[in-house]
C-alpha cells in the first residue's frame, strides 16, 4: 500500500490488532487490509521465582499491555501523523498454560503460575491414568487439581480458570471466552466437537466429588471458540483500560483469545495437516498438524489444537534461548569495557555468525541450558551448566554452536517419537527472534530435525502478527473460507521465506553432539540434587 493508502485504513479503522504477553515482551502488531505490518509496540516484562514458583503480577500483565498500546499509538503518530482512534478487530494472545484462578467478581484467588513451573507431577501423572491422556505438569487442570490435593484454601471460591490471554480478553471484554488452540492446554479437547471432552469433565467432577466444592469443572473453565468466531466486543470499560487517553473507540470485536502456539502456527502459515513449525523463545517447541490420531499414549507428546480445531502434537521444552540471551548480555558488556560499543542486535549477529567456524559436533564442549526444570529429560529443576572435555578446542565459535544446538536438544528427543510413529510433515517452519541471523540456528534445527526448515522473511514478529491475522480472519471467516484457505491463498501466496536443507553430514554430527548432551545428563542431574534440592 501507498503512505496515503495506509493513512486512510489507519483512520478508517481497515485494520488488525494482535497483542500477545509473551515471557519477555508484550508486543502488539497492527496490520492493514493486505496483512502487512502497518506498526508496533512493545513492553520488556519478566518473570520471578517466588517460593520456587514462576509467576507474573497480574498488575504487571495489566500496565504492561498498556505501555505496550501506548508505544503502538505512538508509532503511529509518528509515522503517519494521527492517533489510533478505530480498530477494525482486535485479538488477545499469551503464554499457554498456566494456572490463573479468579472469585466471581473477577479477582484473583492465587498467585499466577506460568507454563515454567514442574510443581505438579503427583496431579498430572494421576489425571493421565484417570483420563488415559497425556497430561503435562503446565496445563491448567494440572495446577487445579495439585492445589486440591495441597488444599489449598483458595480452592473452595474458584469461580473461573483462565490463561493470561483469557484474563486480558475479559478485562476489555467482560467475556470468559477462549479460542480452541488455548484452550486445549488447559483440558482435553474433543477433536470432532472442538469443545472441552464431556467424558473427562465427567471424570474430573467425580474425582473430586469428595471434596465437596460448590463448583462443577464446567463452570469454572471458559467457553471455547474456534477461530472466526467473536468473542465480545470492546467495552467502554475495556477500551479505557487499552488506552486510558480515551482517543480509541469501543464496540471493537474481538477475536477468541489464543494461546502462542496457536499464533504461531497461524503467523508461519502451519494451520492445515502435515504442516508444522517450531517456535524458539524462552521455551521451545513443536507443533505438527496430524491427519491421524497417534497409536498410543505419549508422556512426552501433548495433543493440542490449531485455532480452528485440528490435532496438534506438541513436543514442548521449558528451556529455549534464555542462556543465549544472558551470555550475549555479558559478551556485550565485555566489549564495552574493551571501549566497543554495539547494540543488541549486532551482539547476536557477531556471536551467531562466529559459531559458524566451529566444528561439526562443537568438539566436545556441550552446554546445558535448564533455567527452570525439563520434563522431556526428567529434571525437575534447572541449573545452566557447561562441560567441556580436557582436550576440546575451547573456542568461541564451539561455545555459541553448543549454546545455539543446546535449545534443540530437548526438542530433539519428543521429534523422534514422531518419526517413529511415522507422522508425515510436508513442511517445517521456524519462527522467533533466534532465526533473526539469516542461515545459522535455522541451520542447527534442520540438522536436528534431520529435515529441511522454512524461516519466513519476518521470522522475528511471530506471535503477535499471528494474532492479528486470526483477528482479520473474523471477518473473512463470514464469506466462508476455512482459516487454512485464508492463510495460504490471501495472506502467504506470494510467501517470502528460506529454506535449509541438512546434509547427512550435518546430521550425524548433531547426533553425535546430542549423544555426548544425553550422557552428560547425569552431571545435570547431580548438580541439581546438589545444589538446588539437597537437605539442609
Amino acid at each position: 500500500m501507498r503512505f496515503e493508502e495506509k493513512v486512510s485504513c489507519i483512520r478508517s479503522g481497515e485494520t488488525a490488532l494482535g497483542i500477545e504477553l509473551g515471557s519477555t515482551r508484550i508486543k502488539s502488531v497492527l496490520i492493514g487490509p493486505d496483512h502487512t505490518v502497518l506498526a508496533s509496540g512493545a513492553f520488556q516484562w519478566e518473570n520471578t521465582l517466588n517460593h520456587g514458583l514462576w509467576t507474573y503480577k497480574l498488575e504487571d500483565a495489566v500496565s504492561g499491555v498498556q505501555a505496550s498500546f501506548r508505544d503502538l499509538d505512538e508509532s503511529v503518530a509518528r509515522t503517519y501523523g494521527i492517533h489510533l482512534e478505530s480498530i477494525g478487530a482486535i485479538g488477545i494472545s499469551g503464554m499457554m498454560h498456566g494456572y490463573l484462578a479468579l472469585d466471581e467478581a473477577g479477582n484473583q484467588l492465587a498467585p499466577f503460575l506460568t507454563w515454567r513451573n514442574t510443581n505438579t507431577v503427583a496431579a498430572a501423572e494421576e489425571l493421565t491414568q484417570l483420563f488415559r491422556f497425556n497430561i503435562p505438569l503446565r496445563w491448567s487442570i494440572a495446577q487445579l487439581y495439585q492445589a486440591v490435593l495441597q488444599k489449598q484454601p483458595h480452592v473452595p471460591h474458584v469461580a473461573h480458570i483462565t490463561t493470561l490471554a483469557g484474563y486480558i480478553h475479559y478485562r476489555l471484554t467482560g467475556r470468559f471466552a477462549m479460542g480452541v488452540g488455548d484452550a486445549s492446554g488447559m483440558f482435553p479437547i474433543d477433536p470432532a466437537t472442538h469443545d472441552f471432552d464431556a467424558g473427562m469433565l465427567d471424570q474430573f467432577d467425580a474425582l473430586v466429588a469428595p471434596y465437596g466444592f460448590p463448583w462443577r469443572i464446567r463452570q469454572i473453565l471458559p467457553q471455547v471458540l474456534t477461530a472466526g468466531t467473536c468473542a465480545g466486543t470492546l467495552t467502554e470499560a475495556g477500551a479505557q483500560l487499552l488506552d486510558p487517553s480515551g482517543r480509541l473507540h469501543p464496540g471493537v470485536p474481538l477475536a477468541p483469545p489464543e494461546g502462542d502456539a496457536g499464533t504461531g502456527m497461524a503467523a508461519t502459515n502451519s494451520v492445515a495437516v502435515r504442516t508444522g513449525n517450531v517456535s524458539a523463545g524462552t521455551s521451545i517447541f513443536s507443533m505438527v498438524v496430524l491427519e491421524r490420531p497417534l497409536r498410543k499414549l505419549y508422556r512426552d507428546i501433548d495433543i493440542v489444537s490449531t485455532p480452528s480445531g485440528h490435532s496438534v502434537a506438541m513436543v514442548h521444552c521449558n528451556n529455549g534461548t534464555t542462556e543465549i540471551d544472558a551470555w550475549c548480555k555479558l559478551f556485550k558488556r565485555f566489549a564495552q569495557l574493551l571501549g566497543a560499543q554495539a547494540d543488541d542486535a549486532a551482539v547476536y549477529r557477531l556471536l551467531f555468525e562466529e559459531s559458524l567456524q566451529g566444528d561439526d559436533d562443537c568438539d566436545g564442549v556441550v552446554y546445558y541450558n535448564y533455567m527452570a526444570g525439563e520434563p522431556v529429560v526428567g529434571l525437575t529443576e534447572g541449573l545452566p551448566m557447561l562441560l567441556r572435555k580436557p582436550e576440546s578446542a575451547f573456542t568461541l565459535a564451539n561455545f555459541m554452536r553448543s549454546q545455539l544446538c543446546a535449545v534443540m536438544a530437548a526438542l530433539a528427543v519428543g521429534m523422534r517419537i514422531l518419526a517413529d510413529e511415522q507422522v508425515r510433515i510436508d513442511r517445517l517452519t521456524g519462527h522467533g527472534g533466534i532465526f533473526k541471523t539469516p542461515g545459522v540456528a535455522q541451520r542447527y534445527l534442520a540438522a536436528a530435525m534431520g529435515a529441511p526448515v522454512s524461516v519466513m522473511a519476518e521470522a522475528g514478529e511471530g506471535g503477535p502478527y499471528g494474532m492479528a491475522l486470526l483477528a482479520q480472519y473474523l471477518t473473512v471467516h463470514a464469506s466462508g473460507k476455512t482459516l487454512e484457505d485464508f492463510l495460504q491463498k490471501d495472506v502467504f501466496r506470494t510467501e517470502d521465506s528460506s529454506v535449509y536443507v541438512p546434509t547427512a553430514d550435518e546430521c550425524a554430527a548433531y547426533r553425535r553432539y546430542l549423544e555426548q548432551h544425553h550422557r552428560g545428563l547425569a552431571a545435570e542431574h547431580a548438580a541439581v540434587d546438589a545444589l538446588l534440592t539437597a537437605k539442609d
